[in-house]
């Protein structure tokens, strides 16, 4: 008998060194060097960068542009997963038991996810310059021409900065919202119909079937989209980046931690700077995953 566990456990360990190795020196080792590269004053040329310990952190709390990034970082992760959960679990629940019985689907309801879910088919650099062409603030513009036809001013969906902020995060909404209400959708098949139907019988209406019902079962579904939309949130680079022709809009209106890490690398080339960005912006993830798991933890409902 230990004979054979034995062989059995040298055959699991045989069996995960090779996926254990790569993920370590192509994860792991990346992060080892980047808090290291952190610590220095590596320009990307020097083949042995001077240590200089915490100097790179001190100067980035002092970095107005880094306090803006983090601030609107923060603004996209409250906004971006409440505004886009709550659009997708209304679509979500109009698709799925919107119909005129109040238990089934509304008509043609597959057709309508394969039409939410469209944008993710979409790369993001992709939906970053199509959406640039939709904001032009001249006559070409999807949303501007009718404005400039009726004789009033175009809007700087990009160029104001009081209001690009909020055209990065309208793009973001749309490209994302579509993958959630398929998610809740699949989340809200699983539920027995019987379920809606004697909540019906008992003369739950529509919103009663939602809030009592629908939000409850698919709390660990929403949990999840929580977290993956708030690291998108944090994450969030190329939209910004593409979409704004200063790379971090008007007056630095639009940028986020991503683009200051680009920047500072392959703009001014102070690889140290932006690895210590890149140090902070882990451990903001890191702990926004763990923080959401944890307050947001709950008895499972088995149904």
């Amino acid at each position: 008998m230990t004979f054979n566990r034995y062989r059995r456990g040298l055959f699991i360990a045989a069996f995960l060194a090779a996926p254990v190795a790569l993920y370590l020196v192509y994860v792991i080792s990346p992060y080892i060097q980047a808090f290291y590269i952190s610590m220095t004053d590596w320009r990307g040329v020097t083949a042995s960068p001077a240590f200089i310990g915490f100097d790179n952190f001190v100067r980035l709390f002092n970095d107005g542009n880094f306090w803006k990034a983090v601030q609107h970082n923060g603004a996209l992760l409250l906004l971006l997963p409440l505004i886009t959960i709550v659009i997708a679990l209304f679509f979500a629940f109009l698709l799925n038991v919107g119909g005129a019985k109040g238990n089934e689907g509304i008509a043609g309801s597959k057709f309508y996810r394969v039409v939410f879910f469209f944008p993710q088919v979409l790369a993001v650099a992709v939906v970053a310059v199509l959406f640039q062409q939709v904001f032009r603030p001249d006559g070409s513009g999807m949303l501007n021409a009718p404005l400039m036809s009726l004789g009033l001013q175009p809007i700087g969906f990009l160029s104001d900065s009081d209001v690009a902020f909020w055209s990065v995060l309208g793009v973001m909404v749309w490209q994302a919202v579509g993958f959630y209400v398929v998610l809740f959708s699949a989340g809200l098949a699983s539920i027995p119909r019987d379920m809606f139907e004697a909540a019906q019988i008992d003369g739950a209406g529509r919103v009663s079937l939602f809030f009592r019902i629908t939000l409850p079962l698919l709390w660990d579904t929403v949990q999840v989209a929580w977290v993956y939309l708030g690291i998108l949130a944090l994450d969030v680079f190329a939209i910004v980046w593409v979409m704004t022709d200063q790379h971090g809009g008007p007056d630095w209106s639009t940028t986020v931690m991503a683009a200051e890490i680009y920047r500072n690398a392959f703009g001014y080339f102070r690889f140290g700077y932006a690895s210590a960005l890149g140090v902070v912006m882990f451990f903001f993830t890191v702990g926004f995953a763990f923080l959401s798991l944890r307050l947001s933890r709950r008895e499972r409902i088995e149904y």
